[in-house]
């Protein structure tokens, strides 16, 4: 148990390093799962073992502390089981064509190797390829978007930089092409990888998914904007089951109980909620957009689960169920 204190403390102050604006009490709390006062303990531990350890400002009156970088360099090592999860992200990233994002990885890997000491990386090399070998990742069959490394990297750029972009676009709904003004401001990546921007080219403007695969070319001008401070890319994704934005609506959905068990390992939406029903079944209740989607999802659940709201979803997903299985 001693052993497992003193880890916890060096994850502590490596992390205390790590944090260019420090690590409130709140942070300590969340990252170790620990209480108030065991917070103040562990925080009390650091600062008298590394008195070089600093208080920054923090935002509004919440205190961080932080460790200055370079002090414990020499404590950070790298395991096999790290580099083998490093290596297990490249290769989805790979399998959902994000060329970009491997490349920064494999940049990454590459310096860590670089700066191990010899005679660890000697000692890490054969683990490192036992568990690569034996967690291969099942590569998920079926389509995947094909996306042109240029028009990523000009847009990271332009995320970058706050800068607005012209993108040569080929509409999905109409089948025109032409040039669109935007303001972008992120990813969302799914079954399909779309960019998030405000649209300076559609009436009303407004935030707008454009298809990935879709855009052909990008130009970045020199007119900058200024980032809304109320956008969310992690509360827009949200609003949706899949990507496809609708206005949310309550969605309750009813698991029969030889399906429940099943759909308890599952993670619908963020925001969902789960109820327990009497005869062993489940109620699920989440709000967001994307009733299609959902459709899509239901489908593979056959009639072990019902919709119980919004009776538009009800009626769309019995027409898509009655549809499918009339094909020949």
């Amino acid at each position: 148990m001693r052993y497992e204190k003193a880890e916890t403390m060096l994850h502590l102050a490596l992390e205390m390093q790590a944090a260019r604006g420090g690590l409130s009490l709140d942070d300590i709390e969340r990252r170790f799962g620990v209480g108030h006062r065991t917070a103040q303990r562990m925080r009390d531990t650091i600062l008298r073992l590394f008195p070089q350890a600093e208080e920054v400002a923090g935002d509004g009156r919440r205190k961080r502390w932080r460790i200055p970088s370079g002090m414990l360099d020499r404590l950070i090592g790298f395991s096999a089981e790290e580099l083998a999860d490093l290596e297990a992200a490249i290769q989805l990233l790979e399998r959902e064509n994000l060329g970009g994002q491997v490349a920064s990885l494999e940049g990454l890997a590459t310096k860590l190797r670089a700066v191990m000491r010899p005679d660890v990386a000697r000692r890490v090399a054969p683990d490192l390829a036992a568990l690569i070998e034996a967690e291969g990742l099942a590569m998920r069959p079926g389509p995947r978007p094909r996306i042109g490394m240029a028009v990523v990297e000009a847009l990271r750029e332009a995320i970058k930089a706050c800068r607005v972009a012209r993108l040569d676009y080929a509409s999905r709904g109409s089948g025109r092409r032409g040039w669109q003004r935007v303001k972008p401001y992120g990813f969302i990546y799914g079954h399909r990888h779309y960019l998030v921007a405000w649209s300076l080219h559609h009436r009303p403007r407004g935030f707008r998914l454009y298809s990935l695969p879709d855009i052909h070319a990008v130009e970045i001008g020199e007119e900058s904007f200024t980032r809304d401070p109320t956008f969310s890319l992690d509360a827009f994704a949200r609003r949706s089951f899949g990507v496809f934005q609708e206005d949310p609506v309550d969605v309750v959905w009813r698991f029969a109980p030889r399906a429940a068990a099943t759909a308890r390992d599952f993670v619908f939406h963020p925001d969902q909620t789960q109820e327990d029903c009497t005869d062993g079944g489940l109620i699920l209740r989440f709000r967001c957009g994307g009733l299609l989607e959902m459709c899509w999802h239901l489908y593979i659940w056959g009639d072990g689960v019902e919709v119980l709201a919004p009776d538009k979803l009800r009626r769309m997903s019995e027409d898509f169920r009655r549809q499918w299985e009339a094909l020949p």
